[in-house]
């Protein structure tokens, strides 16, 4: 094997840049710009990752991930400064009563790092039968002999490697190429009985060339190398960057950002998620004889509305709280408008959908993957009603439900460490307008149109003295969620229905006593009488706009 042990700086010399060689002793350069100091902290790490093959349940196999912090970020992985790993999500997509998924991934690990400081613990546990996947790559590069001291020679050579003494430690090692270690990972998979899968890297937050809509790709780097020693060793291979990249290069670039946090490389939870869904995509349409068995495995299915589509009918969405969906039930009882979607709808031309949720604001509806369901059924000619509000002010923005927004419509956000009787996690909290542009943006992107509702109004009247409103009108409020829709249509120039201004022009004008048939049991719910006003101020509301949902009104 051919071997070296000049210096780096004598090495700097002899290839200067440009300079063609079989092999580039020059370390890569490290385009993320990222302190990241995990490693430093392996005892820690050591107690935060399982122990490799604890997860195994019974005799059934286990798939354990190899990555470094855009598999795991942090030496926890628990999101505590709004970055997450894609393997935190990784379980969503296999059945567990079949396999488990096991995340051995730690921040600040390049192959050649991972190789030897973490892989023999990971190897304890590998039976046959396993799987492994394998994405590292993004912290090969730096120091040779110093530092973190993690990069890897260029390219996939077997036979260069590099001998160099480690300056604060004194620590003597061989450094091969990345080609190598992951040869290595892959034959030492299979030697123990198991099944290697090599996946490339995810991307960064950067367009190609500052050409936005196309992201940068890894193909002429470590995705090409990856592929290369799959192809050699006949080991399934995944191209994770350019699967995730496609996704990508459909997005607005404000979408684009926010699948990022702090930094370029590392992911917030849209972002881990979008990945994990391009690996388990990978693997479905990877046709190699070694992930038959686990495709088996995997659940392939996206979560829906099911929603029952008609041909030659567009659909309408409708979400929001249970002033849009309640019990619906009894003629005495509470009714969100939704229910009374029909009246106003010409079911034979278009299919309602009303998928709002009790007790939800916007922030709850996506975390809780209501929105997701929408989202996965929407096609283009569809429409989407959006309208929350009266579950995201409040005290509860870190207990409770969880489900209070920071207010406003700024471009902002938070990690707060949320708390409830249930649970404990830590989650990036934006405010209430930065949820309405995101689902905005997600409709339109899939080819439908978004519609923006404001929050009906509550049954609280002026008397002169508890409250600002005139005597003898009810509540609006205009000063806080009336103006903070109005901010996001001159934002995103959405279509916007102002439902709480024509309800309440309606409750004004019959007055406070007529207006309390149209209300049951509290301020805010609304009786079947309420509920079907409602919907009559949406038509109205269609109308005087002129969306193109109105041609779907019942005359």
């Amino acid at each position: 094997m051919k071997k070296t042990n000049l210096t780096l700086s004598l090495l700097a010399l002899l290839l200067p840049t440009g300079m063609t060689a079989q092999t580039d002793y020059r370390p890569m350069e490290d385009v993320n710009k990222v302190v990241d100091l995990t490693l430093d902290s392996l005892d820690k790490a050591k107690t935060a990752r399982p122990v490799a093959g604890s997860s195994r349940r019974g005799t059934n196999p286990v798939l354990f991930l190899v990555g470094n912090s855009t598999m795991r970020t942090g030496t926890l992985g628990n999101g505590d400064n709004g970055q997450w790993g894609w393997g935190f999500y990784a379980h969503e997509y296999f059945d567990e009563n079949q396999i488990t998924v096991e995340n051995q991934a730690l921040g600040g690990t390049s192959s050649r790092t991972f190789y030897t400081r973490l892989w023999p613990d990971v190897k304890k546990g590998i039976r046959p039968g396993d799987y492994v996947i394998i994405e590292l790559g993004h912290n090969d590069n730096g120091p040779f002999d110093s530092g973190r001291a993690r990069a890897t020679i260029r390219g996939i050579s077997a036979t260069d490697s590099m001998n160099v003494t480690i300056k604060e430690t004194g620590v003597k090692e061989t450094v091969y190429s990345y080609g190598e270690y992951m040869r290595r990972f892959v034959r030492e998979t299979r030697a123990l009985g198991a099944h290697p899968i090599l996946m490339s890297l995810t991307p960064r937050n950067a367009y190609e060339d500052g050409h936005v809509g196309h992201v940068t790709r890894v193909n002429q780097t470590f995705g090409l190398w990856a592929r290369q020693i799959a192809e050699e060793l006949n080991c399934p291979f995944v191209d994770l960057n350019e699967i995730s990249a496609r996704k990508y290069d459909r997005m607005s670039e404000w979408k684009f950002n926010y699948h990022f946090y702090l930094d370029h490389i590392h992911t917030s939870a849209f972002g881990a998620q979008l990945n994990a869904r391009s690996a388990a995509d990978g693997l479905l349409e990877c046709n190699h004889p070694e992930v038959a068995a686990l495709k088996r495995m995997m659940k392939a299915e996206r979560p829906t509305t099911g929603v029952k589509r008609q041909k030659g009918r567009p659909v309408v969405f409708i979400t929001g709280d249970s002033t849009v969906k309640n019990t619906d039930r009894d003629e005495d009882g509470m009714w969100g408008w939704g229910s009374q979607a029909a009246t106003i709808f010409d079911t034979d031309r278009i299919t309602i959908q009303n998928s709002a949720q009790a007790g939800r604001s916007c922030r709850s509806y996506l975390r809780e993957g209501r929105w997701d369901k929408v989202i996965n059924d929407v096609q283009p000619g569809d429409f989407v009603l959006i309208q929350f509000g009266h579950n995201d002010a409040g005290n509860e923005l870190a207990n409770g439900k969880a489900r209070n927004d920071i207010t406003g419509t700024a471009d902002s956000s938070h990690v707060y460490r949320v708390r409830t009787d249930k649970e404990v996690w830590n989650e990036v909290v934006y405010t209430f307008g930065w949820y309405l542009r995101k689902m905005i943006d997600d409709v339109r992107e899939k080819g439908a149109t978004p519609i923006l509702v404001s929050l009906t109004p509550r049954n609280e009247w002026g008397d002169g003295e508890k409250n600002k409103w005139a005597v003898g009108k009810i509540e609006r409020r205009n000063d806080s969620f009336g103006r903070w829709y109005r901010d996001v249509v001159d934002q995103t120039g959405v279509e916007f229905v102002d439902l709480h201004n024509i309800t309440a022009d309606a409750f004004d004008e019959m007055g406070r006593e007529k207006a309390q048939e149209f209300y049951k049991k509290d301020h805010t719910h609304t009786s079947k009488m309420g509920a079907l006003l409602n919907a009559q101020s949406i038509a109205k509301g269609l109308r005087q706009i002129n969306s193109e949902l109105s041609k779907y009104l019942r005359p």
